[in-house]
């Protein structure tokens, strides 16, 4: 519910209190004496999805936009007209949940901060995030999206779109390109800080890293997050429900994955921060894509119905540049989903053929005790570099020809030479006596 406050410009008193009175709409007026432009002010409570389209009819009638109009929430409101008001606009679909598209564009307006404050904040978050990182603590992470400042300009591009607001659109698009930046900038020179200083071991294996290595070659799951943190974060807006966690959750796409990108740059590896950038990228232009076509289907045009077709062609044409660029990362995120496929299906073939070789019955005073496939370091598509088979079995006896036989079998489930290395470890058993 809200309740509307309108201040009446000279002569057009009969004109609002007119349309109010056809809609059945309660209302208050009490006479304005502090300027000679209004003559009066009008109270009237409203339905979320009645707000829009009373205020739209109510400029129609000659209300100009510089017209002091305040939205506030309203707690309870007792009426009968009221609830019959209610049960006219609000028929249970989206649109009838949302905000109206003045209310809408005042909130996207209110996320988006200062920009010096944006920047600040920015890398605090992204030197939060470095710092989880490498501490491998998801923790730290997690607190590091609660101070992102990203929700804001992630909306305010899809909301300046669709109300046809070219300018709101282009702060917050130069807004996100700043603070991929600026994260990634801001990682790296901590990152090459803290490496220097050696307050983490100089010949740290990013790829050991959990919080790390899960960035490095992102999958295609990750873009299945982006576009729901793009909607919930709209639906959240639109609705007018709190945003504070759906903006952690569209940190969480942006910010790790940013800071993961600083690392590597800090750490000499260019070609690992590939994954992990455009991670970043196509995150960013899926929530944007989401927003586009969430806020759209809510039902939000923009004000001036002269310009709907303009703002609709506008809309076509960036949602078909999102949804093609979005694709060409999506390939590139399959590519990188079905090399760990691939590496997957490898791992267990040639566990197999070990355990197929151990039991025979030559070999039964063996068992496998460990099976190790090392990956190789060429970020985001690795491949299998190493097999280490470890062995328990009598400490007087050896099987010199196991290494031989596991490098023929598990070589013939691999696309490229694969070393294998077989460790022996004695087994001593004792019997009860």
């Amino acid at each position: 519910m809200r309740l509307v406050q309108l201040t009446v410009p000279t002569g057009k008193r009969e004109t609002i209190l007119e349309i109010l009175d056809e809609r059945k709409i309660d209302y208050v007026v009490t006479d304005e004496i502090s300027s000679r432009e209004y003559t009066a002010v009008v109270y009237f409570p409203l339905p979320d999805a009645a707000v829009e389209p009373v205020l739209d009819e109510i400029q129609n009638a000659g209300i100009e936009e510089d017209a002091y109009t305040v939205v506030v929430d309203a707690e309870t409101v007792v009426s009968r007209r009221f609830q019959a008001l209610r049960d006219e606009y609000e028929d249970g679909d989206v649109g009838s949940d949302r905000i109206s598209r003045q209310e809408l564009q005042a909130e996207a307006d209110d996320l988006t901060p200062s920009f010096p404050v944006y920047v600040v904040m920015t890398v605090i978050s992204a030197v939060v995030a470095t710092a989880g990182l490498l501490l491998d603590s998801p923790a730290v992470v997690v607190g590091s999206m609660v101070i992102a400042p990203l929700i804001g300009p992630a909306l305010g591009a899809s909301v300046g779109t669709v109300i046809d607001d070219e300018e709101l659109f282009v702060e917050s698009v130069t807004y996100q390109i700043v603070g991929v930046v600026v994260a990634i900038a801001a990682a790296a020179i901590f990152a090459v800080l803290v490496r220097s200083l050696n307050i983490v071991p100089p010949d740290l294996v990013l790829s050991s890293v959990g919080e790390i290595s899960e960035r490095l070659a992102p999958d295609l799951l990750s873009l299945a997050i982006a576009l729901g943190a793009g909607v919930a974060g709209v639906v959240s807006i639109a609705t007018g429900t709190s945003v504070a966690l759906v903006g952690v959750m569209i940190a969480a796409a942006l910010i790790p994955p940013a800071g993961v990108a600083g690392i590597t740059l800090a750490w000499g590896q260019p070609t690992a921060a590939i994954g992990a950038t455009v991670l970043v990228l196509v995150n960013l232009l899926s929530v944007n894509l989401a927003g586009l076509l969430t806020l759209w289907y809510a039902g939000y045009r923009p004000e001036n119905l002269f310009d709907l077709g303009e703002t609709e062609q506008r809309l076509r044409q960036r949602i078909v540049g999102l949804v093609v660029i979005v694709l060409i990362f999506a390939v590139f995120l399959g590519g990188i989903t079905y090399a760990s496929y691939e590496s997957g299906n490898f791992e267990q073939d040639a566990r197999e053929e070990v355990e197929t070789v151990l039991s025979q019955d030559r070999y039964e005073n063996y068992q496998l005790l460990e099976f190790q496939v090392v990956m190789d370091d060429n970020y985001p598509f690795r491949n299998a570099e190493r097999v280490i088979v470890t062995i328990g079995g009598p400490p007087d006896q050896s099987a010199p020809e196991l290494a031989d036989t596991f490098h023929e079998r598990i070589n013939g489930h691999a696309d490229q030479p694969i070393n294998v290395e077989v460790r022996y470890v004695g087994v001593l058993e004792r019997g009860n006596q």
